[in-house]
């Protein structure tokens, strides 16, 4: 039993750096770069707040275990910028090699659960991982809007990428679509928003 723990602790002073790995997206009010942890805290909340919206059948529950999971990689990965198509080339070897040491330094069974949350959100397949994936998308999407373009204007981002990126959402949260719509016709009139 003291090894088990010992494991688990180990796991969760070191899951504690993803606190540091810093995103491209700005917080709501523009003063500063989000961390990772932050960013999984959000989309565990927006899943609890959005759960209605959540495709039929959807385990709420087990969708936030896979947000809180998802991105334990990039402790060793770094945070891959979602438009910048050069640094998305090795994205995936880069997250399994991550994903085999950190959910590896846990107790063995409770480590492929961990890992199993974290394939099955990178497969995408079941209505939980659609529910997050979409959440995934939605987020930062939410944040650039309400920072006027954010990194979409920094990193001169064009709507198509936009639109291309956001499929997920129009896919598993429809009733939500609407809004990601107004909110890109909105990014476009005001320039935020390459068209």
């Amino acid at each position: 039993m003291q090894e088990r723990l010992a494991k688990q602790l180990e796991f969760v002073l070191e899951i504690d750096r993803l606190k540091g790995i810093l995103r491209r997206t700005r917080i709501a009010d523009g003063s500063r770069r989000e961390n990772s942890a932050e960013h999984s805290w959000h989309l565990a909340m927006m899943a609890m707040t959005l759960a209605e919206h959540a495709p039929v059948g959807t385990d709420v529950a087990r969708a936030i275990e896979m947000l809180l999971v998802h991105d334990l990689v990039e402790i060793d990965a770094g945070d891959t910028f979602a438009y910048d198509s050069d640094a998305n080339l090795d994205r995936e070897e880069r997250e399994v090699r991550a994903a085999e040491r950190v959910f590896g330094l846990l107790p063995a069974e409770q480590g492929a659960r961990f890992r199993a949350l974290w394939d099955e959100f990178e497969g995408g397949a079941s209505p939980e991982a659609r529910y997050a994936v979409a959440l995934d998308r939605l987020q930062p999407f939410l944040l650039n809007a309400r920072a006027e373009g954010g990194t979409w204007r920094t990193h001169a981002v064009r709507l198509a990428q936009v639109r291309r990126r956001m499929e997920p959402i129009r896919h598993a949260m429809p009733e939500v679509w609407p809004v990601v719509e107004r909110s890109l016709a909105e990014a476009v009139e005001r320039g935020w928003l390459a068209s």
